[in-house]
């Protein structure tokens, strides 16, 4: 991902007002960002814990899109899989993390929700290269692999939100 800068994070949202947009939070390391590490741009707002917020780019421009999480946080019941890095191995916490649908459909109250890991570490989950096995002996094409379906199915979450 390449460094975008706080007034492109801000006008990328496609399902937040520009009130919402413009109290939101940047991450506390925003400066310090490793940018060539990421696939996306994900944080949990520091002031309102359970907003967060999925900024991704993707070939029609930079698109980001407000989340809420649910109250009371994870529920330690069972262990489930994130839905964009689906890592096996990763004992971060997965929220059902909400969107607002953009546009109309949004306004008229419209959601949609998918597992997410809590504090968005997907980007660094996918590129943890399994050790060498028969089955995959290229631990680095391993990781390219996860990292392709972590881009193409936090695109596809993207497209859901902005269905109409």
């Amino acid at each position: 991902m390449q460094k975008i800068t706080a007034q492109q994070i801000r006008s990328s949202f496609i399902n937040a007002s520009r009130s919402e947009t413009a109290k939101l939070t940047l991450p506390r390391e925003f400066d310090t960002l490793d940018w060539d590490s990421l696939d996306f741009l994900g944080w949990r707002d520091a002031k309102m814990p359970l907003r967060g917020y999925l900024v991704v780019p993707v070939p029609r421009g930079l698109t980001g899109i407000m989340l809420r999480a649910p109250e009371g946080g994870a529920k330690k019941s069972r262990s489930v899989l994130c839905e964009l890095c689906r890592d096996v191995f990763s004992k971060d916490d997965v929220l059902l993390w909400v969107a607002k649908r953009a546009g109309q459909s949004g306004r008229n109250g419209n959601t949609i929700g998918t597992l997410i890991c809590a504090d968005f570490l997907c980007s660094g989950n996918v590129r943890v290269e399994p050790p060498a096995n028969e089955i995959n002996p290229d631990p680095a094409a391993v990781a390219l692999r996860q990292i392709d379906g972590l881009v193409a199915r936090t695109e596809l979450f993207l497209n859901r939100v902005q269905e109409r």
